[in-house]
């Protein structure tokens, strides 16, 4: 309503001051007859008093004139939001398979999350261990204060319940080589493990609240996993043994390479000799042979990795095993 009074008072000034007059005093379309000056006199005062009075007005309203805001900018500004700025897609993958009955299954990829940093030991062993398996401990001397933080760091993150398979297996095999390791740096130098007194059975490394040995993490840990293939990725720091992996074992790895090195070591002429009709073998199949035995007898298993194909009745003897350090500088 205000807003209207306004108009209807600009349109009255106007009125007043731009509509024109005539001679005879009449204003045009006014046909009332000014007779008499006092009162014309009277009249124009007056009209500058109604003038003033409405220029206030107009001055009024103007300041006091309600702002009706854009619609459309106040919706486009209700919009955004904090809820509405952009964020990452976080929306799962799903990968699509076919069946054989031709009927698609879609299954959300999950990603594999580690549950242990083994890092610091990776780098250790891809710059001391050589492509042979050869193990450089003076490597490892040097740079003890690093590996004594991974060893701390492994004494203080046991596998848990929420682990998986995986998870545990390249824990408690990363455990034992990397004890091993310290054992032999503790006693070096060294020209075999043998020579240190009670080297598997010696409690020297403290896992959460309880001491163990080397013994206690292959035999009453890693052998009830029942996966023989542990065997191929436990080091025992001596030339006869499987060579050590110059990489970490991790729980996206761990099948992969336990596989790998089952290959390389039954197929390595220097531990196993494998024709058709005869083998000479490690003595790891002898120590071990129950493990190897759970799905058929040991030529059974081996079969399952030799690249030559041992007949079931093939003669079978095993190899002196040799016990000294598996030294980088040493021939095997």
């Amino acid at each position: 309503m205000q807003h209207s009074l306004c108009k209807f008072t600009r349109y009255k000034l106007i009125n007043i001051l731009f509509r024109p007059r005539n001679t005879d005093g009449y204003r045009d379309g006014d046909k009332t007859h000014w007779w008499d000056s006092k009162f014309y006199n009277m009249r124009l005062n007056f009209k500058i008093i109604s003038l003033f009075i409405t220029l206030l007005f107009i001055i009024s309203c103007g300041s006091t004139q309600k702002i009706v805001p854009d619609k459309s900018a106040t919706k486009e500004a209700a919009e955004i939001t904090p809820d509405t700025i952009s964020k990452p897609h976080t929306t799962p993958i799903i990968i699509t398979e076919e069946t054989n009955e031709g009927i698609k299954e879609e299954t959300q990829a999950i990603e594999n999350i580690e549950f242990f940093d083994h890092s610091i030991f990776n780098n250790l062993l891809s710059e001391n261990i050589s492509e042979n398996g050869d193990t450089n401990y003076k490597g490892f001397i040097k740079n003890k204060s690093e590996f004594e933080i991974y060893l701390t760091n492994l004494s203080e993150n046991l596998p848990k319940e929420d682990w998986s398979k995986e998870d545990k297996l390249a824990y408690w095999m990363n455990t034992y080589n990397a004890f091993t390791i310290k054992l032999i740096i503790d006693n070096y130098p060294t020209k075999s493990i043998k020579d240190i007194k009670n080297a598997w059975n010696s409690r020297f490394f403290k896992l959460g609240e309880k001491w163990y040995n080397l013994n206690d993490i292959e035999h009453k840990i890693l052998r009830k996993m029942n996966d023989p293939r542990i065997h191929f990725g436990i080091n025992c720091a001596s030339f006869s043994c499987p060579p050590l992996l110059n990489r970490v074992f991790t729980a996206a790895t761990v099948n992969n390479d336990l596989d790998y090195l089952a290959h390389q070591f039954i197929n390595d002429p220097k531990r196993n000799v494998i024709s058709e009709n005869s083998i000479q073998i490690s003595k790891i199949f002898q120590w071990f042979s129950k493990d190897f035995k759970t799905e058929g007898s040991l030529i059974d298993y081996l079969n399952k990795y030799s690249d030559i194909t041992i007949k079931s009745n093939a003669k079978k003897s095993f190899k002196k095993y040799d016990w000294s350090l598996n030294e980088v500088h040493n021939e095997y």
